[in-house]
């Protein structure tokens, strides 16, 4: 079975922290100098997750000020 690549399993870590409301909307995420050392990654994969997350509506971004958490009730599906 293939390995999940670092920066799905990083937009997939944002989304269940939603999920679980440990991220709410209009939350401000960490910085990708934050993500990049939680992860241990580098900056075009914390980039590459917020590309994946941006096009799943998850986040936005604000430029000069950063990104938020989206409603959730405009992306999430109930299970």
């Amino acid at each position: 079975m293939p390995e999940v690549p670092d920066y799905w399993r990083i937009a997939d870590d944002v989304i269940a922290d939603v999920r679980s409301k440990n991220l709410k909307p209009g939350d401000k995420l960490p910085s990708i100098a934050e993500l990049r050392e939680k992860y241990g990654v580098s900056h075009g994969t914390i980039q590459m997750s917020y590309a994946r997350l941006e096009a799943l509506r998850v986040i936005r971004r604000q430029q000069g000020k950063g990104i938020f958490i989206t409603d959730p009730k405009t992306w999430m599906r109930e299970p």
